[in-house]
């Protein structure tokens, strides 16, 4: 059985979105005091002592603002969290008084026959609980005073809550996985001359008894079984909500043709095919030069640290226009962080003749010229073409981002590239390289064993990094190469 669902509710402005942060913990939310900053559902988590429930924070319901678009949009999202809700919290403004929206809200949401609880924001000390005593007029109920920033009065609010949805603990383990991603560990243990592919090997061994390659083992598949988080990023409206909506056979984020409609990064758990994903629908990312308003350089960081907690980042751009600089910029970010990128561009059906569509594939090749193992996909989001080959893209890109080349292969492989291309000397001297394995996943990272680890330089990298895309794929996908100096154990130490 699934938790039961908190709809946070209330005119813009009051506190939504503090108190959807102090609830799920972190700053999931964008929170400033510009109103209306809030546009879609955002869903989170909040284990109150064991009893488990969903919560969603929404935009603010102000009739006066619903006449435009966005407002309309606004008010459209947040009527189906109503809708969807087990119980919903009523947030006010307690050091603004009452107000005739907030009777208003009072009406429709007592109307759902739903559990209505009655959050008094902005109480932050005592001396200020007398303001609460206008709000009983809003016939639901004894008011909660609390103070979202601060978390005075959260406990008796969550624990009235959670006793009228009967939320409890569900059947799962105390103890969580650690979530952390695969990292290159600086003391990976210098392997034993001629017998490392047999322990490599062994590791992979489905019946190999050894508790540390047990342990190893279901890590990764517990890491495997998550579901895939694709981040879906770019610059201002190049379709990136419109995409996410196409994919989900719904309006989950809020389209509009003005730039910088959408704000906070939008989290949307998907299935199809028995494939599991969570979609990530963010805001736009323009140049910080081009970035004036305190709500736009914190939309933008949120957008970005979108890139570091995904697994695959696709990267949308306007064909109309065409990839830019920033783009580009962008791109390099997740090749940094070492996240799987598929290229998606949007609104090709917009893009005139096949010489056009050639030249912007032309365009694309250039401008991404340092990324040439990133695939490339035309869609559009608007009618559908394409968006299906995307997510097949978005799957491989997530096999090879994982993938795993056992050592035995590696070496016979190398063996192939030095008798090809050797190493070039460093200060007359030649560089010997002992031994290549793969120490981690996502991305993929070798490790190299040399014994003048400086010698071998960049270029050679490179060199070396293109021969494992010509024989393993690795589409989509970064690759990383570290080398370590090979010590002679034959030698004492100096």
């Amino acid at each position: 059985m699934s938790a039961p669902l908190i709809a946070i509710v209330g005119r813009p402005n009051v506190g939504k979105s503090t108190l959807f942060n102090r609830l799920v913990g972190g700053r999931p939310a964008l929170v400033h005091d510009t109103p209306g900053l809030t546009r879609d559902r955002r869903y989170g988590e909040c284990d109150y002592f064991g009893a488990v429930m969903r919560v969603v924070d929404t935009g603010g319901l102000d009739p006066e603002a619903a006449r435009d678009v966005i407002g309309a949009g606004i008010h459209r999202q947040a009527l189906r969290a109503i809708g969807e809700a087990d119980a919903l919290v009523l947030v006010v403004d307690g050091r603004a008084g009452l107000s005739a929206i907030d009777q208003g809200l009072a009406t429709q949401l007592r109307a759902t026959g739903k559990p209505v609880f009655l959050a008094v924001n902005k109480i932050d000390h005592p001396v200020r609980d007398d303001l609460v005593h206008d709000f009983h007029a809003l016939g639901l109920g004894a008011p909660y005073p609390v103070s979202a920033a601060h978390g005075r009065g959260i406990d008796p609010l969550l624990e009235a809550i959670a006793a009228a949805v009967g939320a409890r603990r569900p059947d799962v383990p105390d103890a969580e996985p650690q979530d952390i991603w695969d990292v290159l560990d600086p003391d990976v243990d210098e392997p034993d001359d001629g017998d490392a592919s047999a322990d490599d090997e062994a590791a992979d061994d489905a019946g190999s008894d050894d508790p540390a390659h047990a342990a190893a083992r279901a890590r990764r598949a517990e890491i495997d079984a998550r579901p895939l988080r694709v981040a879906f990023v770019g610059r201002p409206n190049a379709g990136k909500s419109s995409l996410t909506n196409r994919l989900l056979g719904e309006e989950r984020s809020l389209v509009h043709h003005v730039a910088g409609t959408t704000t906070d990064p939008v989290d949307t758990a998907f299935s199809i095919g028995g494939r599991e994903y969570v979609l990530v629908d963010t805001a736009g990312i323009r140049r910080k030069a081009k970035i004036d308003a305190d709500v736009e350089k914190l939309a933008v960081t949120m957008a970005l640290s979108q890139i570091e907690r995904a697994n695959i980042v696709v990267l949308v751009i306007d064909a109309e226009l065409g990839p830019a600089e920033q783009d580009a910029r962008i791109a390099g970010m997740v090749e940094q962080a070492g996240r799987g990128l598929v290229i998606a561009l949007n609104k090709s059906d917009l893009v005139g003749n096949d010489a056009a569509k050639a030249r912007l594939r032309e365009l694309t090749k250039d401008t991404f010229h340092f990324l040439a193992w990133a695939p490339v996909v035309m869609l559009s989001a608007q009618r559908g073409d394409g968006v299906d080959r995307l997510l097949d893209l978005v799957d491989n890109v997530a096999r090879e981002h994982k993938k795993r080349i056992p050592t035995a292969q590696l070496n016979r492989f190398f063996a192939e590239v030095i008798e090809e291309m050797p190493p070039p000397l460093h200060h007359g001297r030649a560089v010997r390289i002992h031994y290549l394995t793969q120490a981690t996943t996502r991305p993929p990272t070798f490790v190299l064993w040399a014994n003048t680890p400086d010698g071998l330089a960049p270029s050679y990298k490179r060199f070396l990094a293109n021969r494992l895309r010509e024989r393993y794929g690795f589409r989509g996908t970064p690759i990383r190469i570290a080398i370590k100096a090979k010590h002679d154990r034959h030698k004492p130490n100096e």
